[in-house]
């Protein structure tokens, strides 16, 4: 540990009040200093429903200080130092702009794809074209961090954004799985003409040769073609249908035992990709497209704990689809799971003692 490091940690009052402008959950650690990068993606050109995932990680920043560092499992967690990136403001305003065009691509979908095709054929060329140069950018940035030793997660934006992360992690592991908990399969093949779309997110990151498995838990809302995919992938994706995890829960089967059953599916080796929309809606009500059903903040903290306890090693995670909304609730949720996302990642790489 550094000399600077070491006399922040000494300095800082974690029992104070979290001051606004400081940096992510209030903590004073530059860059250098800190084990954790959370990368933020402000993207979410291709939403479907609600708009406003591109101000997640900003939403999620400011409303951070308001969290309470100290947690009986890991009291001495914020030692680690978390850092979060300025937001990018070009991609900001690349995701603004595109985001004007598609939505009124989608809304031509919408009616029918009713009238001329000339202008929304550009509109896909250029945004499948950004989609590959934002894919490219966040690898590189992210695999940056990787080989400085830091430990990554990205803060989305749209689900759409984590692919290049997930490349980022292939070339520094010959094989991981991923761990989805989402109330979306996302397992379309270019939906909506958008190669990039927050739907394809999934069915992009199987054509990653070092992705062995997907283990998808919560799903609720998904099409056919999906459900046909998973069943035709000879075991490389599994689903546990939130339906089917509600009623083994009715009928007494444990959340605890039904963890050892997702878990088991899993490699040595963990991503975890988290849309906020996994949550029951009423934790993440802005988000993009919420849908009924889903986890208590608990429950998937469980999950989360239940993996690390496991033996496995998280080697990265995304957190998407944030909202802000009209007001600081859906950002809170997210810092708090933000939190514990990048704890238990660090007690995976035994960066970390827990009292488990």
């Amino acid at each position: 540990m550094c000399d600077s490091k070491h006399a922040k940690i000494t300095a800082f009052d974690q029992n104070g009040v979290g001051e606004l402008g400081s940096g992510l959950f209030g903590l004073p650690f530059t860059e250098k200093e800190s084990e954790i990068v959370i990368f933020p993606i402000p993207w979410e050109v291709t939403v479907s429903y609600n708009a406003g995932t591109a101000e997640g990680p900003a939403a999620v920043r400011d409303a951070s200080p308001q969290l309470d560092l100290f947690d009986p499992e890991l009291p001495d967690a914020w030692h680690l130092g978390i850092h979060m990136p300025t937001i990018s403001e070009e991609w900001t305003q690349e995701s603004q702009r595109l985001r004007a065009q598609t939505e009124e691509y989608i809304g031509w979908l919408e009616q029918g794809s009713q009238g001329p095709t000339d202008k929304f054929a550009s509109t896909l060329k250029e945004v499948n074209k950004k989609g590959e140069e934002l894919l490219q950018w966040s690898k590189k940035e992210t695999l940056k961090y990787l080989e400085e030793g830091k430990l990554v997660g990205v803060l989305g934006g749209d689900h759409s954004t984590p692919l290049g992360f997930m490349h980022a992690l292939a070339e520094k592991h010959e094989e991981y799985g991923i761990l989805q908990v989402d109330a979306h399969a996302d397992l379309r093949d270019a939906y909506e003409g958008f190669t990039y779309s927050h739907a394809s997110i999934m069915f992009n990151a199987l054509k990653i040769p070092q992705v062995k498995k997907l283990v998808q838990v919560g799903i609720r809302d998904l099409c056919q073609a999906e459900a046909e995919l998973v069943d035709q992938s000879n075991g490389r994706i599994t689903t546990f249908y939130d339906s089917r995890i509600k009623t083994k829960m009715y009928e007494g089967t444990s959340w605890k035992k039904q963890c050892k059953k997702i878990i088991a599916q899993l490699p040595q080796k963990v991503y975890i990709s988290f849309d906020i929309d996994g949550l029951d809606p009423k934790l993440c009500p802005a988000t993009g497209t919420p849908v009924p059903g889903g986890f208590e903040f608990e429950e998937a903290v469980y999950l989360i704990k239940a993996l690390v306890k496991s033996g496995r090693e998280i080697i990265g995670f995304d957190l998407c689809e944030v909202a802000p909304g009209e007001s600081e609730w859906n950002g809170n949720v997210g810092a708090r799971l933000l939190y514990k996302l990048c704890n238990w990642m660090a007690v995976s790489q035994k960066r970390l003692e827990a009292s488990l």
